[in-house]
């Protein structure tokens, strides 16, 4: 049994991707948690009701719109951390900064509290009523967080099958494996293969095809033996096939990856030449790689050019967490295009050679020698802007630039503030590398707005070729939203306060214990209660005794929830804020005593808990502008006596009180000039960057619009990395899936490229042209099952004394050759012996009426054959073969056997020299032997063919009729 639902990103412009994953016996699967930018919790409602009976949940892209909400899951879903999780290296990396980058960015990420949520928490507040809400956010995770989180995931490599871990409350997989293959479209993109017993479910959302600069085409063909003509044997001939359908049905640039390439350079080209600036808004995890990598190189080879335009021109990356992002994929090249590999080689090749000549005291020409030797991803020309004062002075400048800004949709990067600076001069222009889907709402977002303005104006005056693909887009202007951060005041805070209550609740009911994610990291009135507690045996029981430290542990539950000056009494001195006396005179009992919580170190009965993030590896130590996280961010210098890291940075005056960090050079040492800001001024990334719109505490957000006038040129190349339609047809046939499920595209698209599947796999015979297509919508669950045929028979008491089972992959396999007779259609008898009355008793005390003794049994019976045909029938039962053998398992077969295995050519391995084992595209195995392998099959030490054809029959099951 499996049944598929898409939660979200199924015939809808919203690019957030969720699907649930159902297989007999209980056991769901999650396949990504995105989310759109609009941020809306209503969104998620469907993973939090599935939260309690997820059996792991699997991660395909390091995108927002795969991954968005895996934060705020995290966080405020009290269950989900318990669920094993699992995805590529890469993903868990990019993802990691791509949501440090997003909650950094937008407080709509923290996401609005419902109101719905709000009116069951509070009942007195009558402004509820009418449906106002006051925006109240929740709080959003830290950057230490979201790094905890992710390191949670566990990590897999391409073509590694896995047999993932249940939930604790998860039934039993029964074997399911779950295996990654190269997707394409981003770094580390998976498509996953699910077996579980006979389901064998592909599911590929967003996968390229076709090579990159950076990334590999998707790992559908190359089965060995095939030259690339055959798509893999694992990935073929599934039961059912998830696909998307996004971008099949869209106005793109189709053509070759050179075209493509020239087409976006031509356009830089020809602005920047007129003194234009352009802006690519991209993400900053995924498809950024590809659009830096190509500018990289052009300005590479151009700046030495005198006629290129593109000489003095400035070339950005604008993105909060760009540094680390880098620093990730410089040390994740094995998942890149063979080319990068190969050019990480050269550059290290040239580093020893240059590294031989200076330790022989050559050092003329070292520095031609640095440029050469610089490997992928480091850039020369590129200078990374991270802080959002630093994007200011750049976009202020009259030189041309090309910036490359976070976020296609323009909503909560960088791109944002470059459209609102570039969008009034002419001579600009804003290049779209993507279809920019809808989040919901009235209002669209200004990627989207920007989107079909070009589309419309393109499709209006016919333009097709990819150097007429320009509109100008003076006259008209769009509203842009807006949003700041504001601390809550009046009566939103006891609001919060009892929301922040009712949730406790839930969670601790939910949970089963006293723990609570909201108890420890949300508090509203003290943080530091989170991790206090008083108790009778830790308290001054010589001062205050048993009865005050109970009403001290009340006041504080009380006060949690909102009080008064009066009501809090004595506790106003901790408590409240810039309070630092109160009237003791007259008082009694502990009101005449400064309050004291006393702090109790967290145990159980093993010692000492355990904080995971203070052992968290130096690679997991994700940093922004070269500084940990985990630092306090608002120091900037160190007092007289304070002590600091050996590798921070001291601050000095020099220049008449200027202040700059000191070693500020030794850390550019490896850095060119050209990564320093072309403004001129000093690149200061290791002092955090204060944020004047930030509030401590809870806070709401501040919803606003601006009317946004375009005067600049829009223009659209497709740097998606998304299949077409023509790959699909192509494919489509070879893979040959027997039922097809399209989900992430928009209903016009999803309906044509189901019309065109439909046509491609009937075209064929036998069963290919009983596939099925299904199109569901949100929330529509497909019946995507197997089709089988079953019958219900009985086997004999002989029979079944017979039968020989044997396991394969965790199900019992048996051959039967039998005689099937028809029931008798005569009652059984009430009283015939022992075995009728246990019989009749049983059939009695299941039926609802007393008359249901004498039923009559029509099942037929399955007996064995008699004697008397057994001969004949064993004639024409052969034995067979039942299992799959996979040439990797028996390499360590072999070598465990103390055999020399080796892989040698397409998919042959090579054992001893002398015997050679390849799997065809059908599944068999062939074992050729050289003479010297047959040499004596009594001698232990000589007959390689022989223990080489032992082994593959030990690991099938060989079956026969009974």
């Amino acid at each position: 049994m499996f049944n598929f639902t898409p939660l979200l990103g199924a015939q809808s412009a919203s690019p957030a991707s969720q699907s649930l994953l159902e297989f007999d016996g209980g056991v769901k699967v999650l396949i990504d948690v995105g989310w759109d930018e609009s941020f809306d919790v209503e969104k998620l409602k469907d993973i939090e009701k599935h939260v309690p009976t997820l059996s792991f949940v699997l991660l395909t892209h390091a995108t927002t719109a795969h991954l968005g909400a895996f934060a705020h899951c995290c966080k405020h879903f009290p269950l989900f951390t318990r669920i094993p999780i699992y995805a590529t290296t890469p993903v868990i990396s990019l993802g990691r900064t791509l949501l440090q980058d997003l909650y950094a960015s937008t407080p709509l990420a923290s996401s609005i509290i419902p109101t719905e949520a709000l009116t069951e928490s509070a009942y007195s507040f009558p402004s509820l009523k009418h449906g106002n809400n006051a925006n109240i956010l929740l709080q959003a995770p830290s950057p230490e967080e979201i790094a905890n989180y992710f390191s949670l995931i566990n990590p897999l490599k391409y073509s590694q099958p896995h047999q993932p871990l249940p939930s604790p409350f998860s039934p039993p997989l029964s074997g399911l494996t779950i295996t990654a293959y190269s997707a394409g479209h981003t770094l580390g993109g998976t498509i996953w293969h699910i077996q579980h017993g006979m389901e064998s479910v592909v599911y590929a959302v967003d996968w390229n095809q076709a090579r990159e600069h950076v990334l590999s085409g998707a790992a559908w063909l190359g089965g060995p033996g095939t030259g690339g003509s055959e798509v893999l044997e694992q990935l073929r001939r599934p039961t059912a096939m998830i696909c998307s359908s996004k971008g099949s049905g869209s106005v793109t640039i189709a053509g070759q990856r050179s075209k493509r390439d020239e087409a976006l350079l031509s356009m830089i080209r020809d602005t920047v030449a007129n003194g234009g600036s352009v802006l690519i808004p991209s993400d900053s995890s995924a498809r950024v790689l590809e659009l830096a990598y190509l500018l990289e190189e052009t300005w590479q080879k151009e700046t030495t050019d005198p006629s290129s335009p593109l000489k003095n021109a400035g070339l950005y990356l604008a993105t909060r967490t760009g540094g680390a992002t880098m620093r990730y994929v410089r040390s994740m090249l094995e998942w890149m295009e063979e080319g990068i590999v190969k050019e990480f080689e050269t550059a290290s090749g040239a580093q020893e050679a240059q590294d031989q000549r200076r330790s022989r005291g050559h050092q003329g020409g070292a520095r031609g020698d640095d440029d050469k030797a610089r490997a992928p991803f480091d850039f020369r020309h590129i200078t990374m802007l991270e802080r959002k004062s630093r994007v200011t002075r750049m976009l202020s400048a009259a030189e041309p630039r090309v910036v490359l800004a976070s976020d296609t949709s323009m909503e909560w990067g960088f791109s944002k503030d470059a459209v609102r600076s570039l969008a009034t001069d002419r001579r600009n222009l804003i290049i779209l590398t993507e279809r920019v889907g809808e989040f919901g709402g009235q209002q669209k977002g200004l990627g989207r707005y920007l989107w079909e303005l070009w589309n419309e104006r393109s499709a209006s005056s016919g333009q097709e070729s990819l150097s007429a693909s320009v509109i100008d887009a003076s006259g008209n202007h769009t509203s842009v939203r807006s949003s700041r951060t504001a601390p809550l005041g009046g009566n939103e805070l006891p609001l919060y306060q009892q929301y922040l209550a009712r949730q406790r609740q839930l969670q601790n009911t939910i949970q089963g214990d006293g723990s609570s994610a909201l108890e420890t990291s949300a508090d509203v009135v003290d943080d530091r209660s989170s991790s206090t507690s008083t108790t009778s045996e830790d308290s001054d029981i010589e001062h205050q005794g048993k009865a005050l430290n109970t009403a001290t542990t009340l006041q504080h539950a009380r006060n949690k929830l909102g009080l008064s000056d009066a009501e809090l009494g004595i506790n106003i001195l901790i408590r409240r804020k810039n309070v630092y006396d109160y009237e003791v005179r007259g008082k009694k009992g502990r009101e005449k005593m400064f309050p004291y919580v006393a702090k109790r170190r967290r145990a159980d009965d093993f010692g000492d808990l355990i904080r995971p993030e203070e052992f968290v590896r130096a690679d997991e130590e994700d940093q922004v502008a070269g500084e940990a996280l985990r630092g306090d961010g608002s120091k900037k210098e160190n007092a007289v006596g304070q002590k600091r890291r050996w590798d921070d940075l001291a601050v000095v005056a020099v220049d008449g009180g200027r202040r700059i960090p000191n070693g500020t050079q030794k850390r550019r040492r490896g850095d060119s000039d050209a990564q320093r800001p072309a403004d001129g001024a000093e690149s200061s990334d290791s002092e955090p960057e204060e944020d004047p719109d930030r509030v401590e505490g809870p806070s709401k957000v501040i919803l606003g619009t601006e009317t946004l006038q375009l005067n600049c040129r829009i223009a659209f190349v497709d740097f998606s990395g998304l299949h077409d339609r023509r790959t699909i047809q192509m494919l489509m046939p070879l893979i040959k899936p027997r039922k097809l499920i399209l989900v992430a595209g928009e209903e016009g698209e999803t309906n044509d490229l189901a019309e065109d599947c439909r046509k491609v796999l009937g075209t064929g015979s036998g069963d290919a042209a009983a596939a099925d297509v299904f199109t569901p919508t949100v929330g529509m669950a497909i019946d995507a099952s197997v089709d089988t045929n079953a019958w219900t028979v009985k086997l004999s008491r002989d029979m079944v004394r017979k039968l020989q089972w044997q396991k394969v992959r965790g199900l019992g396999v048996v051959a039967i050759t039998g005689r099937l007779a028809a029931a008798s259609l005569e009652p059984t008898p009430k009283h015939e012996d022992g075995s009728a009355k246990k019989k009749a008793k049983l059939d009695a005390s299941a039926s609802s009426t007393a008359g249901e003794e004498d039923k009559m049994d029509t099942t037929p019976i399955l007996d064995v054959v008699p004697s008397n045909m057994a001969t004949a029938v064993r004639s024409v039962a052969q034995p067979f073969h039942v299992g799959d053998l996979r040439l990797a398992d028996l390499r360590k077969i072999m070598q465990a056997s103390g055999m020399t295995a080796e892989f040698r050519g397409e998919g042959v391995l090579v054992i001893n020299g002398t015997v050679a084992v390849r799997k065809t595209a059908t599944g068999k195995i062939e074992v050729d032997g050289g003479a010297y392998s047959f040499a004596d099959p009594k001698n232990g030490e000589s007959a390689t063919f022989f223990k080489v054809k032992k082994k593959i029959y030990e690991g099938l099951a060989v079956v026969a009729g009974h």
